[in-house]
């Protein structure tokens, strides 16, 4: 079983699930924005994935359950559970390794390359995926890199992409999982966020617009990002997987 954990109602696990779906991989939600609890324990769950959210990983008092989930990912980290953690996911995980998560010097919102490390180049996440390649960003702030840890990626405007802190321990800065229906509801709801950056970082309607020209490419990268990850989990085997297109 697939654990995925929600922050809020509209960043849920997108092309991810279709992907289980589609390999009849069994998995679960909770939503934690909707009052649902942190697991206790980590290894009922085959993989754990660990979505993104608007608040920041040090918001404790303000949202409770990050206290709750910090626990569960050192548990993860110590017992070997296979994690993924995307954007604000990425930053728990980081932090509960012991990095430090700040500010960005920029916010990256929009469609922007990042490159693989020479780290990122021999780790299988990225096996037959590009040196270079487009995702999709929307965060303010960045995780450092903990003790044994290895940077896989980084970008123009954040040096810190993606990172390995353990046995199929991973945490992702930008989105594989966005789906055209996500940017637009990110895109309503932030709607002041854009409006304060207008200028310089992309708009709603150049956000679709790059969505409709990279859709192939992305989908094709989030496909082979997934075969990778879930092999590894142990949760698929090599050469018999599917995908819609």
């Amino acid at each position: 079983m697939v654990l995925f954990i929600k922050h809020i109602d509209i960043e849920g696990p997108g092309t991810i699930a279709d992907f289980l779906d589609d390999n009849a991989l069994p998995y679960t939600v909770v939503d934690l924005s909707q009052g649902d609890k942190v697991p206790k324990w980590a290894k009922a769950f085959r993989t754990v994935i660990c979505l993104g959210g608007p608040m920041n990983v040090y918001e404790e008092e303000e949202y409770r359950f990050l206290k709750d989930e910090d626990i569960l990912l050192k548990r993860i980290v110590e017992e070997e559970v296979p994690f993924l953690g995307i954007c604000l996911g990425a930053q728990l995980i980081a932090k509960a390794t012991g990095a430090r998560v700040t500010k960005n010097p920029e916010k990256e919102i929009g469609w922007h390359k990042i490159v693989l490390s020479d780290h990122g180049l021999k780790d299988d996440l990225f096996k037959d995926l590009p040196e270079v390649f487009k995702v999709f960003q929307w965060h303010g702030d960045t995780f450092g890199i903990p003790s044994g840890g290895k940077r896989l990626a980084f970008s123009e405007l954040c040096q810190n992409q993606a990172l390995q802190c353990g046995r199929n321990i991973y945490g992702i800065q930008f989105h594989v999982e966005v789906t055209k229906d996500m940017i637009v509801r990110w895109a309503d709801a932030y709607t002041k966020e854009l409006e304060s950056l207008k200028g310089i970082v992309s708009d709603k309607q150049k956000m679709l617009d790059d969505y409709a020209t990279l859709e192939k490419s992305y989908t094709r990268q989030a496909e082979q990002f997934y075969v990778n990850f879930f092999t590894a989990a142990g949760l698929l085997k090599k050469k018999f997987f599917s995908f819609r297109p």
